[in-house]
């Protein structure tokens, strides 16, 4: 039964990330007159941050905003690119530099979360292993890893807003600036949307393991 949940997850993972890829992919050949750098230096103007630097780094659809050193880094496929992909993309990661600017309450939640998160995740396999070895002379180890486990599941659903929020953010902004019109806005929400559901069902995901470690215990 649950292995059948699963592979499900997966799948369903594998379906929305190849149909994000193929609408960057598809946005991309639509121009606009600035490229993803451009877009996200005149956002973080246009909303008074000065403090933030736009940088390109390596890889594709690696991009981030990192508020412990205040950059906004961009792939090499949206820093340099005048398209509305990019720009979707830059903008939303400038979203979250609002986002730490004006203190929004679900990206601080996160925040505090991540090095409970980062701890969890170098333990969580081992404790569970254990856990699973000692079951009988040792219950308690069990249900250690499963509250390390719980916290990237809580993690996981606390992510969905600060992304949700942030593409919000980037769509209105686009629009407001007079970068994307009407059609153009809808391409960026469609991309944005499409990223969006990678969180969705990997929040899912950790929510139906979660489940699983919880009813696995009880035996």
């Amino acid at each position: 039964m649950y292995w059948i949940i699963f592979i499900t997850f997966a799948v369903l993972s594998w379906v929305i990330s190849q149909g994000l890829e193929n609408k960057f992919k598809k946005y991309s050949q639509v121009g606009i007159s600035m490229t993803g750098k451009e877009v996200a230096e005149k956002m973080l103007r246009d909303h008074g941050i000065t403090d933030v630097k736009v940088t390109c780094v390596q890889g594709h659809l690696t991009d981030h905003f990192n508020p412990e050193t205040k950059t906004v880094n961009l792939s090499e496929s949206v820093y340099a690119s005048a398209s509305i992909a990019a720009a979707a993309v830059a903008a939303h990661e400038c979203g979250h530099a609002v986002q730490h600017q004006v203190e929004y309450a679900p990206l601080k939640m996160r925040t505090a979360l991540v090095p409970v998160v980062n701890f969890a995740n170098r333990w969580i396999m081992w404790v569970l292993l254990a856990g699973m070895i000692f079951f009988e002379s040792f219950p308690q180890l069990l249900t250690i890893g499963i509250a390390l486990y719980a916290m990237t599941t809580l993690f996981a659903f606390v992510t969905l807003p600060v992304e949700v929020n942030a593409s919000q953010r980037a769509v209105e902004w686009l629009e407001e600036s007079g970068i994307a019109d009407r059609e153009t806005k809808e391409m960026a929400s469609d991309a944005l949307h499409s990223a969006a559901y990678t969180y969705v069902v990997a929040a899912l995901g950790s929510l139906a393991y979660l489940m699983y470690l919880i009813l696995g215990s009880r035996r």
